[in-house]
């Protein structure tokens, strides 16, 4: 009897996690990527020099492609990032980085 009672809740909760996941990935429209499909914010100054690299500066993925691009403010440079996730790599160098934007704009 309890091994059957063990089945039953198994296959209720597989076929749970089945149904609901699509909906879940469609409901909150994150894509699975390096940084895990976080979600995204903006926090930038309008008087900022623009970010125009094409690209994330610590993933190397392309803008755009995990839905709005996490955009910030860092020493009146604009940043722009594929997810808040890559923030944390930023942050711990981030004069590598502004390099790579800055260079976008002599291009």
């Amino acid at each position: 009897m309890k091994k059957t009672n063990a089945i039953i809740l198994l296959a209720v909760g597989v076929l749970g996690v089945a149904v609901l996941t699509p909906k879940l990935m469609a409901a909150d429209g994150t894509m699975p990527s390096c940084c895990g499909g976080a979600p995204t914010e903006t926090v930038a100054d309008t008087q900022a020099k623009p970010d125009l690299l094409a690209t994330c500066p610590v993933s190397g993925d392309k803008l755009g492609e995990m839905g709005a691009p996490f955009t910030f403010t860092y020493k009146d440079q604009e940043v722009k990032l594929c997810c808040k996730n890559c923030k944390k790599d930023f942050d711990k160098d981030p004069a590598k980085y502004l390099k790579l934007i800055r260079a976008a704009d002599k291009k």
